[in-house]
């Protein structure tokens, strides 16, 4: 029997109906963020095609999905033609600010600067014209800064103290804010502010050790740490890291 050169191919196995469904609307939440992400500072309102172009869709598509937003609440389709955030964002976001709890968001980042830097690390927020240790953590090695929670100190001076008023400062100093001996003579202090969803000082996060240990090797690695860390706590309280980033 003669045989073709030819080999047939497999036919292609249907896609499961379920997997492009799941597939389709993981699209179309990525694309409905894409809309809500074409809103910025100041942008009162929209016009269609300016939605469009900022979230990098068709016309039709981003017509159709302003319209499931708007039905939700999320955006507002205006009298005068074009859209706005709807004020279901704004419900959501104090449900989010209500349901925060800022222990849970710092504890983690304070176990990090401790296990990473092998420092104390601590948390403090502004009471006044004066400032409160809310969380610490103390350094694992023998010699290290010694405080407690609640302690409180003079706001503008020491790291932690000029962290919390580092955006009212002008020129706004570069981050993070190294003290020495500011406030104790043989400690060196090192901290960054951290913002929360409007912006505003939510605390200033850090570390501090004795100064002799404070090289060239543990500056570079504990500003670094100080930074990454102060901007992720920022992302996590709904901030803008890039705020934080921007001043480094």
């Amino acid at each position: 029997m003669g045989m073709s050169g030819e080999v047939p191919m497999p036919a292609a196995e249907p896609q499961p109906r379920e997997a492009t469904e799941a597939e389709g609307n993981v699209r179309a939440v990525d694309r409905a963020f894409a809309i809500l992400g074409a809103f910025e500072d100041g942008d009162a309102m929209l016009p269609l095609a300016e939605v469009a172009r900022r979230a990098g869709l068709h016309l039709t598509t981003a017509l159709r999905l302003l319209g499931t937003l708007e039905s939700h609440g999320v955006v507002r389709r205006l009298a005068q033609g074009g859209y706005a955030l709807g004020p279901q964002l704004l419900v959501l976001g104090e449900r989010f600010r209500r349901g925060l709890r800022l222990e849970d968001q710092v504890m983690p980042a304070l176990d990090r600067l401790r296990g990473e830097s092998q420092e104390s690390a601590a948390f403090f927020v502004r009471e006044g014209d004066r400032r409160r240790c809310l969380f610490r953590q103390d350094s694992p090695q023998p010699v290290r800064t010694v405080a407690q929670v609640g302690d409180m100190a003079p706001l503008g001076i020491g790291a932690y103290g000029r962290a919390l008023v580092a955006l009212e400062a002008e020129p706004r100093p570069r981050l993070p804010i190294v003290s020495h001996g500011e406030r104790l003579p043989d400690v060196v202090a090192i901290a960054a502010p951290v913002l929360d969803g409007r912006g505003a000082v939510a605390g200033a996060l850090g570390i501090t050790m004795p100064r002799y240990r404070f090289g060239a090797a543990a500056e570079a690695r504990c500003l670094a740490l100080v930074l990454r860390e102060a901007a992720a706590l920022t992302h996590a309280l709904g901030g803008d890291p890039a705020s934080i980033l921007a001043l480094a």
